[in-house]
């Protein structure tokens, strides 16, 4: 690639019920639903998209929440956990935080130079909080309950689990622009771009862990950002040329997306930059009302019947 890539674009999991999933993302830690829509491929179920103030490539956590989903298996062939960055001095905020609204802290320690804390979401998804030394300047969300200066950043991070690490290794380096930065005992870290909050990845390598199998609690798919149409056409073929089959270029409104299983089998996306979130809404409305893509809009009565109501908190 002779592009530079950007970093991580977003990150889309599975949840079950819709209403715990906004309580807590905004509720407890703090994010702004930038965008309240329903699953392209599948509009009985939301997407939800969760990020800073107007939704930033880099800040972005999105769900499916189909009620009543099983729980998934954590295990390989899957991203095992997200990560948000944090500013250095405000684990012990957040842990006080997570306390007094009953979130469990599974561990904390510290890891390559970062201080982490670790818990899951309702529906058992694990989370960090990485304070790290390097600066992060992007802007927090200010209007939510966590003060701007504890609140979180954007995404720092995701885990990928893998039975090896050495074929998923070099597609992120030959083909996607990474480069190998740090290791620690089974855990391989990769940059992109600029490196640091929002332009990592980290490859653990488990050969005895069982197969992951994705459903509420797991992660669907990791994007990574591509800044334009042409940009994500090279990738495409330079994953084709790997062997590997990618999908067509899709349309998702608010950025155009390819989608392949890395040799590990993780699910892995590159999304474009524009047209972004405020393409259909103004930024002091997002994610307040349901939207749909053009082609769903004369079934907007069927969806929206089908959907569970949706309350969100003030």
């Amino acid at each position: 690639m002779t592009a530079e890539p950007l970093g991580i674009h977003h990150v889309t999991a599975v949840a079950s019920n819709p209403q715990a999933n906004v309580d807590f993302y905004l509720s407890v830690l703090g994010l702004r639903l930038v965008k309240t829509t329903v699953n392209f491929d599948a509009p009985d179920t939301y997407h939800l998209y969760y990020g800073d103030e107007v939704g930033h490539p880099g800040t972005i956590l999105t769900f499916f929440p189909w009620p009543n989903a099983p729980r998934g298996r954590h295990g390989t062939g899957q991203t095992s956990t997200v990560s948000f960055s944090v500013p250095q001095a405000s684990l012990g905020y957040w842990k006080d935080r997570l306390a007094k609204r009953g979130v469990e802290v599974t561990a904390a320690f510290t890891r390559m130079d970062e201080d982490v804390v670790v818990f899951t979401d309702p529906d058992g998804l694990q989370i960090e909080l990485v304070a790290h030394t390097g600066t992060d300047e992007r802007p927090p969300w200010e209007r939510g309950p966590v003060p701007g200066e504890h609140a979180i950043r954007g995404l720092y991070a995701v885990t990928m689990a893998e039975e090896g690490y050495e074929a998923t290794a070099d597609l992120l380096t030959e083909t996607l622009g990474f480069r190998h930065v740090a290791e620690e005992a089974n855990r391989f870290r990769f940059d992109v771009g600029s490196g640091g909050p929002g332009a990592r990845v980290d490859v653990i390598c488990q050969p005895d862990a069982p197969r992951g199998m994705v459903a509420a609690g797991t992660v669907h798919h990791v994007a990574w950002r591509a800044p334009d149409g042409d940009t994500q056409v090279t990738w495409r073929q330079a994953i084709v040329e790997d062997g590997l089959n990618v999908t067509p270029v899709l349309d998702r409104q608010y950025f155009t997306s390819i989608y392949f299983r890395e040799p590990g089998g993780v699910l892995l996306e590159i999304a474009t930059d524009p047209p972004g979130f405020t393409v259909d809404e103004d930024p002091e409305h997002l994610g307040s009302s349901l939207k749909l893509p053009p082609w769903l809009e004369g079934e907007r009565d069927q969806i929206e019947q089908a959907l569970p109501p949706l309350k969100i908190p003030d």
